[in-house]
């Protein structure tokens, strides 16, 4: 096992000498290819998530006020107690090196090995660490066409071998073409383009199992709630969701 990382590390800094790129935040050299597109610098100064923060147990926002956590199951912002799922998580904040890497997924189907290290600790982490099948988040079949794939699929398929699941692909599709969001829209706004745009094609598939559904970034919620909404009227035992990056709010 050492032999074999020593090995990618030597290629790893041989192709970053061959080959080598500029970081798409600040324009500094990337170190080593695991940090895709960002320097480690703008990854150091990116608000990861480490497990001490003081957030909402349910939906995972970080606490504006300084309490110290004691109880994190009681902790709550009380603007998620309407939304279905049990519990959301992210790596970290919507910003730097995390927004960086959700928008260039959307643009090529790359995950880079530091992200997908995050993204498998945050789901071995109590509570994700309960789901027992991975469902990612579907997009519109015109919507994969233009694309060229769908990110939510693709960080799915990534992260379930380290976790010992499997990914469902099929019991969950898109059966509406919401439109994209636009900028300002307000949390009513953004639920009205994603109601009942979801529906649950298998139901004896997803029955009973604890589902980790996977998006690429979780905003208002709307969305995974629509998902977790359908889901669990099919007879999903509770919904746990996973994304890359969340708001600060």
């Amino acid at each position: 096992m050492f032999l074999t990382r020593a090995t990618l590390s030597f290629y790893d800094a041989l192709l970053t000498l061959a080959y080598p790129q500029v970081c798409s935040l600040c324009g500094n050299s990337v170190e080593s290819r695991i940090y895709g597109s960002v320097c480690r610098s703008c990854w150091k100064s990116t608000r990861v998530f480490t497990g001490a923060e003081v957030i909402c147990w349910k939906c995972g926002v970080p606490s504006r006020e300084g309490i110290h956590r004691k109880e994190a199951e009681t902790i709550r912002c009380r603007r998620c107690d309407l939304q279905p799922f049990e519990a959301a998580r992210a790596c970290g904040v919507y910003e730097g090196a995390l927004r960086e890497s959700a928008l260039l997924l959307k643009r090529q189907p790359n995950l880079s090995a530091h992200l997908l290290n995050l993204l498998v600790g945050v789901a071995r982490c109590s509570p994700l660490d309960q789901a027992t099948r991975i469902v990612p988040v579907p997009l519109h079949p015109e919507r994969e066409r233009e694309r060229g794939f769908n990110q939510a699929l693709l960080i799915s398929k990534a992260i379930a071998p380290a976790l010992g699941l499997m990914v469902d692909e099929q019991s969950l599709f898109r059966i509406g073409m919401s439109h994209r969001y636009r900028a300002g829209l307000d949390a009513k706004g953004r639920r009205d383009t994603v109601e009942r745009a979801f529906s649950v094609r298998f139901p004896q598939l997803i029955e009973g199992e604890i589902i980790l559904l996977v998006d690429d970034v979780f905003t208002t919620g709307a969305t995974v709630s629509s998902c977790a909404e359908v889901l669990l009227s099919e007879g999903a035992r509770a919904v746990y969701v996973l994304t890359i990056a969340r708001p600060a709010w």
